[in-house]
């Protein structure tokens, strides 16, 4: 599971096919986080449920970006010396 969600094309992949998904007339995790933004009024639970597995992809892509950012700056010491 762990090899999975370090993969980057498929966290690229899940991005650009749920993560976007439906398309047309705009994406909708655009739609669903302008309307939490707005306040979210009327948003029912499984809008939030829609939301989170929309979410998701782009959260893993985050997460990707920053732990190779980090790892980049603070690179593992793979000797095993301190």
């Amino acid at each position: 599971m762990k090899a999975v969600l370090n993969d980057w094309k498929l966290v690229l992949l899940a991005c650009l096919t749920l993560g976007l998904a439906p398309y047309y007339p705009e994406p909708h995790i655009l739609s669903k986080l302008r309307w939490v933004g707005s306040g979210a009024k009327g948003m029912l639970v499984r809008d939030l449920a829609d939301l989170a597995v929309h979410g998701i992809p782009w959260l893993l892509l985050i997460r990707l970006v920053a732990r190779s950012l980090f790892y980049s700056v603070f690179p593992k010491d793979l000797s095993g010396k301190a």
